[in-house]
């Protein structure tokens, strides 16, 4: 079993959240007459995704029968499936997975979170393939 997880920033969910926000911050502003400085600091916190969807950045993650890929904002990297020894699965305090390959060398690769897909199909594909999966389920550190 192969798997393939793509993920582009213009995804319609990120538009419709973003329209949406900025739609409540017009209705504050004009129907229950927020002040204005109100408005403007809760709009900065949209900035973020404003410039994901402006930028329209395309993350993915490949897993086949012989090597696990992924590309994503700050790069990239593959490494083959007989390299790895397990994939441990830490779930954070801020509920957020960490992925973690372990390599046969005991060299540590983490995954970043831009290319993860959900974290059950990546184990099941993993399983799959034949490598040892462990999941932690809260870590501090890792």
């Amino acid at each position: 079993m192969s798997l393939t997880h793509r993920r582009i920033g213009r995804a319609p969910r990120n538009i419709a959240v973003l329209a949406l926000v900025w739609a409540v911050l017009l209705a504050m502003l004009a129907i229950l007459g927020a002040a204005i400085w109100i408005v403007m600091f809760l709009w900065l916190f949209t900035l973020p995704l404003a410039w994901e969807v402006w930028r329209n950045p395309e993350s993915r993650l490949v897993l086949d029968a012989h090597s696990l890929e992924w590309q994503g904002i700050l790069g990239g990297d593959s490494v083959p499936l007989t390299m790895i020894e397990k994939v441990r699965f830490d779930r954070r305090l801020d509920m957020s997975m960490r992925v973690t390959l372990v390599l046969k060398d005991g060299r540590k690769l983490r995954l970043p979170h831009d290319v993860l897909p959900p974290p059950e199909r990546l184990e099941a594909a993993l399983q799959t393939q034949g490598i040892a999966t462990e999941r932690n389920p809260f870590s501090l550190m890792g």
